[in-house]
């Protein structure tokens, strides 16, 4: 790539002009958007009732510069909203209207400041409608995209899936100076040496790096979940490779149980797991990866969120932690014995 143009919040109204986005003589009003842990995004209002959201890859994540990562994720990004499209039959992915690919910018329309999936999760509302409905999105484009070979050269991520790869499946089973609460890190040392557990994550790992299966989002948390008032968006699509669709079904039945089995009542939310596991399973149709592979990609997230550098504010007390592992480490080790997204 020929050297990127980094934006700057002063520069940005000049370049949404020249970009054809920002029109007229409306002063162009430039403010934070979202987390910005991965990239540089920025809202930008056109007027008075026209705003866009604008994301640009960086060599280095915004939130955590000590790591880089290839800039070609927003290329990634873009490319599985343009496949997606055909199969978001619910209007779940966000609309583009203009990508840069020279200097990594993607921009996007403004979907406001809508309540985040994690928010509502962390109020017990209820968010089956909204998860039955990303599942199903899930199973379409899982299903359409199964053993398409041609995908995997286009959506070569290799640089943010074994980033993210690291964060789930290896490091909280190794030596570490992640900062937990007493009784947790106690625990946190009784899972590295547990060696059917650290077997079964490394296996896992595995897989989730071998380049077949279904063009997967890869970061289907509800972070990335926008509770709009036309329904959820599914955002931040960085992470898309070829790879095991179950670990998209996985990492979204771990988050929607994570907030209940904290409280120590993860019944009802196993209830909502078991009717967004069935709407998958009949949106994908057969051939659908099974209960036993999600259970453990769930598992393993569920553990990683807790003994891991992205723990939740769900888990801040061991108490809550505890009941967390106690669910995950289960799922991975026996998820036939866990009444959780049922057949």
């Amino acid at each position: 790539m020929s050297t990127q143009l980094l934006l700057t919040e002063a520069g940005l109204p000049d370049y949404l002009r020249e970009r054809g986005i920002a029109r007229g003589n409306h002063l162009v009003q430039v403010e934070s958007a979202g987390d910005g842990n991965i990239n540089w995004v920025r809202r930008a209002r056109l007027g008075p009732a026209e705003s866009v959201v604008v994301k640009q890859a960086r060599p280095a994540l915004e939130r955590f510069p000590q790591y880089q990562a290839s800039t070609e994720r927003l290329v990634f990004e873009s490319r599985y909203l343009e496949l997606a499209a055909p199969f978001d039959e619910e209007d779940l992915c966000p609309r583009v209207l203009d990508f840069d690919e020279a200097n990594r910018v993607l921009i996007l329309e403004d979907l406001g400041d809508s309540e985040r999936l994690d928010a509502a999760l962390a109020r017990q509302a209820d968010v089956s409608d909204a998860a039955c409905a990303i599942a199903r999105f899930l199973g379409r484009i899982h299903r359409a995209t199964a053993g398409d070979a041609s995908l995997h050269e286009r959506f070569r991520n290799e640089d943010m899936q074994r980033l993210h790869g690291e964060h789930i499946f290896a490091l909280p089973y190794q030596e570490n100076d992640f900062e937990l609460p007493e009784q947790t890190a106690a625990c946190a040392d009784q899972l590295r040496a547990d060696d059917a557990l650290v077997s079964a994550a490394a296996s896992a790992y595995q897989r989730y790096l071998t380049p077949e299966g279904a063009l997967v989002h890869a970061d289907v948390q509800p972070g990335n979940v926008l509770l709009t008032a036309s329904g959820p968006k599914l955002l931040d699509a960085e992470i898309a490779h070829v790879g095991d669709p179950a670990f998209d079904v996985g990492t979204l039945l771990a988050h929607l149980v994570l907030p209940a089995a904290a409280r120590g009542d993860a019944k009802p939310a196993a209830e909502v797991c078991s009717a967004v596991w069935s709407a998958y399973r009949q949106a994908h149709g057969p051939g659908h990866p099974t209960r036993e592979a999600t259970c453990r990609y769930a598992g393993l997230e569920l553990l990683r969120r807790t003994v891991g550098a992205a723990r939740v504010p769900a888990i801040e007390s061991d108490a809550a932690g505890l009941r967390v592992v106690a669910l995950g480490r289960e799922l991975v080790t026996d998820p036939e014995s866990v009444a959780f997204a049922a057949d």
